[in-house]
């Protein structure tokens, strides 16, 4: 059973919204009760300060009986197909990179049974990431169109250079932290900038535990983000 505490204000409104406030909950979340009436003082207590109690109760959270999402299997890459695609991926990188002309390596390898990984690195490697990783996911895209061609089970590619992934990963989990602080401080919904799937991926899972708020995109193709809110 939920502990009940008692909130004061000038009026009822004022002493509900500091319970609120310090709860850090949204009214939904609570049973309110009034325990002192501002309009039903005595002629004794007309020139005392006003002071208003409510009672504030926290419901039981229910657990959302929510769909099970049944995630469909991807069909297993046979070995062969896999050679095949790592040396298109090979082949294609090799003349790319050799046209660019700069002091770049690469490394190939499975990752899993159903995923290329591509590491990049060298001195000049830097260019190849672009802001906030736009190159680079370019280059990812490209690759999975290059390492599926003429095969036709799904393949995926992954492709990082000097690091750069986690880093990012780091920074956009870390944004969403202090986003989640900031929403509930402010009681304020707020919007992200645009951000690839990959990246609003990152912040969805970042706070799909939190207790108190909720994550949701808006938004088509290149406008898409999320916004993040008070459950």
């Amino acid at each position: 059973m939920s502990e009940s505490r008692i909130f004061e204000g000038k009026t009822s409104t004022e002493a509900i919204e500091n319970g609120l406030k310090e709860l850090k909950v949204s009214k939904k979340d609570v049973d309110i009760k009034i325990l002192e009436d501002e309009d039903k003082k005595s002629f004794f207590s007309i020139l005392a300060p006003r002071v208003v109690k409510v009672e504030m109760t926290l419901k039981e959270k229910k657990e959302e009986n929510k769909p099970k999402i049944i995630k469909k299997e991807e069909k297993e890459v046979s070995k062969e197909n896999m050679e095949k695609a790592k040396k298109q991926v090979e082949e294609f990188l090799k003349e790319f990179i050799s046209n660019l002309k700069e002091n770049i390596n690469y490394e190939i390898k499975e990752e899993d049974t159903n995923t290329i990984s591509v590491v990049i690195g060298g001195e000049d490697s830097k260019f190849l990431i672009g802001y906030r990783g736009e190159v680079l996911n370019s280059l990812q895209t490209i690759l999975v169109a290059v390492a599926g061609k003429n095969i036709t089970e799904k393949i995926h590619v992954n492709v990082d250079a000097l690091g750069y992934r986690e880093k990012r990963k780091k920074v956009l989990e870390d944004l969403a932290e202090r986003i989640e602080k900031s929403v509930i401080k402010n009681r304020k919904s707020v919007t992200l900038e645009p951000m690839t799937a990959y990246e609003r991926k990152i912040i969805h899972t970042k706070l799909q535990n939190s207790d108190k708020v909720k994550t949701e995109s808006i938004g088509e193709n290149e406008n898409r983000r999320i916004v993040v809110s008070l459950k």
